[in-house]
């Protein structure tokens, strides 16, 4: 009887076990990570949005999420009528009245695809149209 070469012992079987692993794909649990915004992460407008809008790397449960914009002084802002887009469950929104001039600070909950919950925050400011 002959022996192939390369599972010639246990050893040898398990290393070459090991590199097949390496090249097969396997599931990658991740947390959402903000990709896009509107406004942008810190830019600066000249006019007050409609709403504001965030847009995640994957989808997001409906439930547990928030949304808020709050003004330099600390107080929230929007019409707290957060929305989930039907088509993008990756895509969540909230509508603002009429914003004055100043710098307003978004923050934001979700739960990622993994159950985790994200958090996090970024600015924008609006200036003068002058």
């Amino acid at each position: 009887m002959t022996r192939c070469p390369i599972i010639s012992s246990t050893g040898q079987l398990l290393v070459l076990i090991f590199i097949i692993s390496l090249t097969l794909p396997f599931p990658v649990f991740a947390h959402a990570v903000l990709v896009q915004s509107h406004p942008e992460v810190d830019s600066t407008i000249n006019e007050s949005p409609k709403q504001v809008n965030v847009w995640f790397n994957e989808s997001v449960a409906s439930e547990f999420k928030a949304l808020a914009v709050i003004n330099s002084a600390g107080k929230r802002v929007d019409n707290k009528d957060i929305k989930q887009a039907r088509l993008d469950r990756s895509h969540i929104y909230i509508s603002t009245p009429e914003l004055s001039p100043d710098t307003y600070t978004v923050r934001y909950r979700v739960m990622s695809a993994d159950t985790h919950i994200v958090t996090g925050r970024f600015n924008f400011t609006i200036e003068n149209s002058d």
